[in-house]
């Protein structure tokens, strides 16, 4: 007999970023920021993220392409192995991404690829914390409690104990 469950979650919208508190606010901006350092000659999608570390340090990042695809990196995995290298028991506490499209605009907002969300999903199980996941578009803001809300079905290194890899 089979079993139809659902998989759902919520999250936050607002309009402007001026509806935000001001540590959103800064980390929005500083996603912003590190966008335009992107180097994104192929794509032409600049994309920027920073993240915030409970210490309340920012450490930022952009998405570096490469001719030899997929040898590029996404701005959230850039961010967050500059924090793990440098600041391994600072636990990353939030992360805002924002994006600009080639005419130099912003992009609707845009949700973490899957290298990505497995990234982050990993660095929340190592430390034991969850990242708030700000997400900037052109017209709202969307904030998501955890990258486990993205990324419900998981794996990761509970999955090698109920021998669920393949």
């Amino acid at each position: 007999m089979s079993i139809t469950r659902n998989i759902s979650f919520s999250y936050q919208e607002f309009n402007s970023i001026d509806e935000l508190d001001i540590g959103d606010r800064e980390l929005i901006n500083a996603a912003r920021e590190s966008a335009r350092k992107a180097y994104a000659p192929y794509s032409k999608f600049i994309v920027g993220a920073a993240l915030r570390l409970a210490s309340g340090k920012v450490i930022t990042g952009s998405n570096v392409e490469n001719a030899a695809f997929p040898s590029g990196i996404c701005a959230e995995r850039t961010a967050l192995s500059c924090s793990v290298s440098n600041f391994p028991d600072d636990a990353p506490v939030a992360m805002a991404i924002a994006a600009y499209t080639e005419d130099n605009q912003p992009a609707e907002y845009i949700s973490p690829c899957g290298n990505c969300r497995q990234v982050i999903a990993e660095e929340e199980l190592r430390t034991g914390s969850k990242i708030k996941i700000i997400l900037t578009g052109r017209n709202n803001i969307q904030i998501i409690n955890s990258i486990s809300d993205l990324l419900p079905l998981q794996f990761n290194r509970n999955s090698f104990k109920a021998g669920l890899h393949g």
